[in-house]
């Protein structure tokens, strides 16, 4: 991997992490367009950059990480069947569902889903005043959605922001209760993959690693802000749409490029 790549790289994961489009299925397609050598460090790379996308939200929202315990408990559990899941699948996915085929697929049908979502929230109101007064079993559900997102393409974000307005939350609040869940969740999964792999990280590789996450950490601050603002006035079917157009865009491509749909 070039720092030209793992630039691009990073800057599709900022820009996409936070969005319910799926970071990771993007990931996978430009590694496919760009041709980035050396497969199973990329697939590292894509994992531990998000780290810096991570930084981001502890940045941006750090006031309501200071506010109280209660926030904490309702994350930790939520994130827990992610955590568990995550650990017994983790080779399983990463070995046969990382391809092009798998993200296109994924990015349709997620963009259907967005499309009926944006329709019936459109009618909720919260019933929560504030984030941390969710309960328990409601945080774990939205846990058990997120597991979903394990699939690439699927997208974390959506996945948890499809399971708060489920919960009761308004747009706003289910986004923003994603970005906090995507701190535990995003540092586990590098962590973990981090172990794992460590072997096939070479001391060449972590300057790459930390360039890939300073430039994913600057564009996420920006999107975040961009997000939120632009969800608060159009809603999710423009998400819906985009993932649809990009899903059939690179299954056209492929068929008519012969390019390789499974890796």
């Amino acid at each position: 991997m070039t720092f030209l790549q793992a630039f691009i790289i990073a800057v599709i994961e900022g820009l996409t992490e936070f969005l319910p489009v799926s970071s990771t299925g993007h990931m996978i397609l430009a590694d496919s367009l760009l041709k980035v050598k050396n497969p199973e460090f990329t697939k590292t790379f894509e994992i531990v950059i998000q780290l810096g996308a991570i930084f981001s939200v502890v940045l941006l929202y750090r006031k309501r990480f200071l506010k109280s315990l209660s926030i904490y408990l309702k994350l930790a559990v939520a994130f827990l069947p992610t955590g568990i899941i995550g650990v017994m699948a983790y080779k399983t996915i990463k070995t046969y569902l990382f391809n092009p085929l798998t993200v296109s697929l994924s990015l349709i049908v997620g963009g259907v889903l967005l499309i009926l979502l944006d329709r019936w929230s459109k009618k909720e109101k919260t019933v929560y005043a504030d984030l941390e007064d969710i309960g328990y079993v409601a945080a774990f559900k939205i846990g058990l959605i997120q597991c979903l997102s394990m699939v690439p393409g699927v997208s974390r974000a959506a996945a948890t922001i499809f399971g708060g307005v489920y919960a009761g939350f308004n747009r706003s609040q289910a986004a923003e209760f994603s970005f906090l869940l995507a701190v535990p969740t995003m540092m586990a999964a590098a962590g973990y993959d981090l172990i794992k792999e460590k072997d096939n990280i070479h001391s060449d590789d972590f300057s790459l690693l930390v360039f890939g996450g300073l430039v994913a950490f600057v564009v996420a601050i920006l999107a975040i802000k961009a997000f939120i603002a632009f969800l608060n006035k159009y809603g999710f079917k423009h998400f819906g749409y985009y993932r649809i157009l990009l899903g059939v865009a690179f299954l056209i491509f492929a068929y008519t490029t012969g390019l390789e749909l499974k890796a």
